[in-house]
C-alpha cells in the first residue's frame, strides 16, 4: 500500500517542478472532460432518451417518391387524405407542414416559425396542450381552420405566461 502514495507523492512533486506543463495537462483534462459531456448530452438527447410522444415506437414518417422528377418528398394534401380515408393500416394520420410568419399586433413585429398542422397531430402524437384546447379533425373544415395553439417558449415570451391569453 505504501508504493502506490509514493508513486503519487513523486507525481505531485513532478508537477509542482514544472509549472507549465501542469497547466497543460490541467486544461487538457478540463477540454477533454467537458467535450465527453458535452458529446454525451448530444448523444443521450438524441439517441437514448425517448422521444417525449406517446407510443413513440408506433410513430412513422411517410414520404412519396416521384420517379419522373426523380425526387422524394413530403406526402401532398390529396395524398394525405386518401391514407387518412382509404387505408386502415394506420390507428390515426396527421400531417404537418411548416411555414414562416410575421406576427403584428403585439409591439414591433416578429418573424416565428410555426406549423400549420391537420386536426388529428396531436391525437396522433399524444400531447395535450398545458392550456385551452388542441386542435381537432372539426377544424379541418372550411371556414374553422383559424385556431392557433402557441408553444409554451412562445406563450411565456410574449404573453409571460398568463392564462388571460386565450
Amino acid at each position: 500500500m505504501e508504493r502506490p502514495r509514493d508513486e503519487l507523492r513523486y507525481a505531485l512533486r513532478r508537477l509542482r517542478v514544472a509549472p507549465t506543463f501542469t497547466a497543460v495537462v490541467v486544461v487538457t483534462l478540463a477540454l477533454g472532460i467537458g467535450a465527453n459531456a458535452a458529446i454525451f448530452s448530444v448523444v443521450d438527447a438524441a439517441l437514448l432518451r425517448p422521444l417525449p410522444y406517446r407510443q413513440p415506437g408506433r410513430l412513422v414518417t411517410i414520404q412519396h417518391y416521384y420517379p419522373t422528377l426523380p425526387l422524394e418528398g413530403p406526402v401532398s394534401a390529396p395524398g394525405f387524405r386518401d391514407y387518412r380515408d382509404r387505408t386502415g393500416s394506420f390507428e390515426a394520420i396527421g400531417v404537418e407542414s411548416g411555414f414562416s410568419v410575421n406576427l403584428t399586433g403585439i409591439g414591433d413585429p416578429q418573424r416565428l416559425q410555426a406549423s400549420r398542422v391537420s386536426g388529428d397531430w396531436f391525437g396522433v402524437l399524444g400531447v395535450a396542450p398545458v392550456l385551452g384546447r388542441a386542435i381537432i379533425p372539426e377544424d379541418d373544415e372550411p371556414g374553422r381552420e383559424h385556431v392557433v395553439v402557441l408553444s409554451n417558449g412562445l406563450w411565456h415570451r410574449l404573453f409571460a405566461g398568463t392564462r388571460e391569453v386565450l
